[in-house]
């Protein structure tokens, strides 16, 4: 079955078998490993991604059910060379150790942020508590969405501003 995804504002276009997971087509067709295969289980949310601006496990959609979606991957985070607040925090405050859950993390979190821009840790510890991490006990990832939190509230005046 054909297949036209667009993924962090590109548009791609595919044959897929039916029964191809949206995290394998990220991964194989697109070509964007960020994306990781955890579990196998759907339990680990290492494959998080943000499906027309929602978190979603992508090992838990079809290839074809994302026909004409819009998907964000970790890659999508940064605009251009320019880290986004989560990927900066997450390096600033040690959010990260292997980094196989960071892609999930990030995302999930973005998705928090989005929706709460000032988020209590009981908030970001909640909004996290599907994401596995075998390497850390959490505290400095809260630290980094709490350092990201912080830093996007502080952009938001700027960017209204300069719309104005």
């Amino acid at each position: 079955m054909e297949v036209s995804v667009t993924v962090n504002g590109v548009q791609h276009t595919h044959d897929v078998e039916p029964r191809t997971l949206l995290v394998q087509y990220i991964r194989e067709n697109v070509g964007l490993t960020g994306t990781n295969i955890g579990c196998d289980t759907s339990s680990c949310d290492a494959c998080t991604i943000h499906f027309n601006g929602e978190s979603v496990k992508s090992c838990t959609v079809l290839a074809v059910q994302a026909d004409g979606a819009a998907v964000t991957t970790i890659e999508g985070l940064a605009q251009g060379t320019e880290l986004h607040p989560l990927q900066e925090g997450f390096k600033d405050e040690h959010g990260l150790q292997c980094g196989f859950c960071t892609p999930g993390m990030m995302l999930a979190a973005k998705a928090l942020l989005d929706e709460n821009p000032d988020p209590t840790e009981e908030e970001i510890r909640w909004a996290l508590s599907g994401n596995l991490c075998r390497c850390t006990g959490y505290q400095n990832i809260v630290k980094a969405v709490l350092w990201a939190a912080e830093r996007l509230r502080a952009q938001a005046p700027a960017d209204e501003g300069e719309d104005s």
